[in-house]
């Protein structure tokens, strides 16, 4: 395979991702479905990491084209991919056309024209695809090897009737070496040497053809050879170069009777006028092909597909002279309608007596496409339910054309070219109410409309009901009808009018469905979740994750579902909210309450489950260790983690269903599933600040606690509540919360659960200058993780009590404690802690001198938190490494840095880190001599700390402050700063006071 931009040979990559380029070149302007893919590279055996690997090789084949000026040359369908370019940029389309035309100017008489044509498309062959490694290639260049060599065979034909037989026997002796078993190639080869002069070569070249094959076959040659043999024996006349044939007339015009059998245009159609351009496009298009355009226009029940497939085969119906043809083939139905049967009305409206009508379906069909095969027609198959259905009713010649509707997409018709009709926009679904309401009523009361195209789903056929009810009845409006519409349990009779309805339209495809994909559909209108992926099948079927997947395809193929989009090869699907309320519709009807609890208990379960392995494979281990005694789901570890992929990628894409879980678990009942979903989504929470569903989940689990009088989930939802109060340094809140769990976690006996809550108790006091009682709160909870063998926990806390080694000025005690917890934090895998102990070990080396080592290990945990997408840890990483900077002379560099962590910090809603960087810029501005600037960003740092209540920051930035007044000659200013930090550091330990004094002294001239 080979591709080409301006000349220059582009390197496809490794043989994997040529092989899924292959696939799109070969159908190449149509959905290629990711199931085809993996069938391409691994056959019928794909691994459980075969989707993600589909995606890597589409994403690296992308990244190749767009560095080339080709960004949209591969884009995503709602099933799979689409290759987009010109017939003529692909040599195998080009040879198709020019052998098309060749075949034109052959039927025409024109045989000049017809062979260079022919020697055009055959230039174009060189060992298609040749190298890839794919059942599913391979076959295709087999049948493309088959074309080509027909081709050459035509070609030859023709030449040896305009008498270059001479020129000839080079190529077809070759060519014969090539393909021994093709008896048209000798049969031409013996005619090229017998006009040449060389019979006896001729006869030679039969005698090793009737050896050939009886060896390799078991057989004599063909009739026909053996007859040009004998002529050859005889040299009968009749091999002689034949003059060319005159030139064929032009077909009659079509006879008056010509069948046109499409059902009236719609009177009302809306919209869609880029699919019916599509549409008309693929059918009309001056393009030449060898085969019959087919035309698959899919959707999910009520968008509208018959509408749109009548309206375009009317817009279009000139350009088939010949009539149209036109069948409901009932496909959602029970039962379908028979092609036999459809034959006998076609070859009815064609004109053949019933009396000359053959009996079995395959005579029909041979009859069908005789008939058609000198006439330009359209054939419009509505509602399709299968491929055998679609497959008899195909003309042979491509003069015709296949317009078919289907739920699915009936990927295995060949070559068949599918138009997806998803549901209205907002707007033209107001234009079709306009339509058939009245655009006077409608216009009037916008925002009622609205509510009504939305309780509608925005589905055609729902709006066309709406519309009819609302023109039946002129007393009503457009709200009256909206307040029926908005009782969920009413919404299906209500959308239903004469011979139209939802609920009957989607109790077909349901019905059509096997009885594992009706429960999985039912049993998904259990869950309040906006998407699902494979693991919510498997955990409400209780069956394993490959044939939950499979089952979604299928309801997805039906368009029941739909595909969402796809995270790292994992599909995600939704349901159209009338198909939700369908489905709810009968999940009641036909389960029970007992079971419907059950499935949601696996459901929530499985979400945990995942949550609990996401956050020990980001944190090395169960940093949280506080529990429900909830079972968890059974699925293996390995299928978990295939699952899971990149945790915190996994945990934002799951985000609004954990949320929505634990509001549904809440009200469920399942109390202890719901807290436990809240804390472990701390692990998102936090990391990506989305302080609002910490706190507004939270609210909720606590509340289900309470009501229940579960002591551990008070406690834990406490204890949470305070973590988040503290991220937010609203420490009163947070310390009050801190208590109220410690103390229920100590009535429970759950000493785990204690220590998480004294150690945030010690940072609070550490936050407040009670360095000594945070020393004693950090070691009392490191006792207790020691104990429970929690290497995690009690790295983090060996960490903090460093941070306060730091503030009392020692260190050379920090680095001990620091060198333990990062031996601690990579026993157990935990990145996060790690990268927090680098960065306090680079603020020890700065405070012992040692910035180069400083420096170096900053670097480190910078690169790490960057890594992780840890916004507030590159906060403090960046303000430590400029302090570094700083104190080597390296100004430029450190306020950079200082600007980047004001930026982060404050885009993280981390007030701390804000005085951090604020202050380091007052340092700065200092160390340059410009005391002003320094007063002036000190000023905003203290303007926080006393907005988040930091006693012992305030009282360094007070100190830093008084030193900046000191510097630009404002003594009062100086001594006012001086006052207010000794006055706040008389309420926090002695050593802090004696720090102030030792910092300003070092500061005096």
């Amino acid at each position: 395979m080979e591709i080409t931009i301006e000349g220059k040979r582009l390197d496809l990559g490794s043989p994997r991702q040529q092989a899924v380029l292959a696939v799109l070149l070969l159908e190449a302007g149509r959905v290629v479905s990711v199931r085809r893919l993996m069938e391409a590279i691994y056959g019928d055996d794909p691994p459980a990491t075969s989707r993600a690997q589909i995606q890597i090789c589409i994403s690296s084949l992308r990244r190749l084209f767009a560095s080339y000026g080709y960004p949209h040359i591969i884009t995503t369908e709602s099933q799979g991919y689409i290759f987009r370019c010109d017939d003529d940029q692909i040599d195998a389309q080009r040879f198709r056309r020019l052998a098309v035309e060749a075949r034109r100017a052959r039927d025409a008489g024109q045989l000049d024209d017809a062979v260079r044509g022919y020697r055009e498309a055959l230039a174009l062959c060189s060992g298609p695809l040749e190298g890839i490694e794919s059942r599913l290639v391979r076959s295709a260049v087999t049948r493309f090897t088959e074309r080509q060599i027909t081709i050459n065979e035509e070609c030859i034909e023709l030449e040896l009737e305009l008498g270059r037989h001479r020129e000839l026997v080079a190529e077809i002796t070759e060519l014969v070496e090539r393909h021994p078993l093709r008896e048209r190639l000798r049969g031409q080869l013996m005619t090229a040497l017998y006009r040449s002069g060389r019979q006896a070569e001729a006869l030679q070249v039969y005698q090793h053809t009737r050896e050939t094959m009886i060896e390799e076959l078991g057989l004599e040659p063909n009739e026909e050879l053996r007859q040009l043999h004998q002529a050859i024996l005889t040299s009968h006349e009749s091999l002689n170069a034949p003059a060319p044939p005159p030139p064929r007339e032009s077909p009659p015009v079509a006879p008056q009777g010509t069948p046109r059998l499409l059902p009236s245009d719609i009177a009302d159609f809306t919209g869609r006028r880029r699919q019916v351009e599509t549409i008309g496009r693929l059918l009309t298009s001056d393009r030449c092909q060898l085969a019959v355009p087919v035309v698959v226009i899919y959707g999910k029940p009520g968008v509208g597909k018959t509408a749109i497939a009548v309206h375009t085969s009317h817009a279009i119906a000139d350009r088939f002279p010949d009539g149209q043809l036109f069948a409901d083939l009932h496909g959602a139905a029970s039962p379908t309608v028979h092609p036999k049967q459809v034959l006998e009305r076609f070859l009815r409206a064609l004109g053949l007596p019933g009396t000359e009508i053959p009996d079995g379906l395959e005579e029909r069909a041979e009859v069908y496409r005789t008939m058609l095969s000198d006439r330009r027609m359209l054939i419009v198959l509505d509602d399709a339910g299968s491929e055998s259905q679609v497959l008899p009713l195909v003309p042979g010649y491509p003069d015709c054309a296949v317009m078919v509707t289907s739920r699915s997409r009936l990927v295995g018709l060949p070559g068949a070219m599918s138009v997806e009709i998803e549901t209205f926009e907002s707007q033209q679904s107001i234009n079709l109410l306009k339509r058939i309401a009245g655009s006077d009523r409608i216009q009037d009361d916008p925002e009622p409309a609205a509510a009504l195209a939305q309780l509608c789903g925005h589905l055609p056929l729902a709006l066309r009901i709406a519309g009819a009810r609302l023109a039946a009845r002129p007393n009503w409006t457009i709200g009256h009808l909206v307040e029926r519409l908005a009782d969920e349990a009413r919404r299906l009779d209500e959308l239903r009018y004469g011979e139209m309805g939802i609920r009957a339209s989607l109790a077909l495809t349901y019905e059509s469905m096997s009885e594992p994909a009706r429960r999985l559909l039912r049993r998904l209108a259990i869950l309040d979740f906006t998407h699902y992926s494979g693991w919510i099948a498997a955990a409400l079927l209780d069956a394993p994750l490959t044939v939950a997947q499979d089952l979604l395809d299928d309801l997805s193929d039906a368009q029941l579902i739909e595909m969402s989009g796809t995270d790292d090869g994992q599909a995600h699907y939704h349901l159209h909210e009338l198909t939700r309320v369908f489905a709810r519709e009968r999940v009641v009807a036909e389960e029970s309450p007992v079971e419907r609890k059950d499935e949601l208990t696996r459901v929530l379960s499985a979400l945990l489950a995942l949550a609990q392995q996401a956050h020990s494979l980001e944190y090395g281990g169960d940093y949280v260790k506080v529990r429900s005694a909830t079972p968890s789901w059974p699925a293996p570890p390995e299928q978990m983690e295939t699952i899971i992929g990149i945790p915190m990628q996994w945990f934002e894409r799951e985000r609004v269903t954990l949320v929505a879980a634990i509001r549904q678990a809440a009200r469920a009942g399942l109390v202890e599933l719901c807290w436990d979903l809240a804390i472990t989504s701390v692990t998102l929470f936090e990391a990506r600040i989305y302080y609002d569903d910490w706190r507004q989940t939270h609210e909720v689990a606590l509340e289900a606690a309470r009501q229940v009088g579960d002591v551990r989930g008070q406690a834990t939802m406490l204890y949470s509540l305070g973590s988040l109060h503290s991220a937010e340094q609203r420490f009163d809140d947070a310390r009050r919360d801190f208590e109220a769990a410690a103390e229920m976690f100590r009535a429970e006996g759950n000493d785990q659960g204690e220590a998480l809550a004294i150690r945030d108790l010690a940072f609070l006091d550490r936050m407040y200058g009670r360095l000594t009682a945070a020393e004693n709160g950090y070691r009392h909870a490191l006792k207790i993780f020691h104990a429970n063998g929690d290497l995690a926990a009690a790295a983090f806390v060996l960490h903090s009590l460093a941070r306060t080694r730091l503030e009392l000025r020692d260190p050379a005690e920090a680095r001990r404690l620091l060198d333990e917890s990062l031996r601690l934090s990579r026993t157990a895998g935990s990145k996060r802690v790690e990268a927090q102990v680098l960065c306090w070990l680079g603020d020890a080396y700065i405070q012992a001198g040692d910035l180069s080592r400083a420096v170096d290990v900053l670097q480190s945990s910078l690169t790490m938190v960057r890594a992780m997408d840890d916004a507030i840890g590159e906060a403090y990483a960046l303000h430590q490494l400029a302090l570094a900077r700083l104190r080597r002379g390296e100004f430029a560099e450190a306020a950079t840095a200082l600007e980047r962590c004001i930026d982060l910090a404050g885009s993280s809603r981390s007030r701390l880190a804000e005085v951090k960087g604020f202050t380091g810029l007052g340092e700065l501005a200092s160390a340059r001599g410009e005391p002003d600037k320094a007063i002036h960003h000190l000023d905003q740092a203290l303007a926080l700390c006393r907005k988040i209540h930091a006693p012992l920051y305030e009282v360094r930035v007070l100190t830093q402050l008084s030193g900046a007044h000191a510097a630009t000659g404002d003594r009062s200013a100086a001594e006012q700063a001086l006052a207010e930090a000794l006055s706040l550091a008389a309420q926090m330990d002695p050593v802090v006071v004696g720090q102030v004094s030792a910092d300003l002294g070092r500061r005096a001239p």
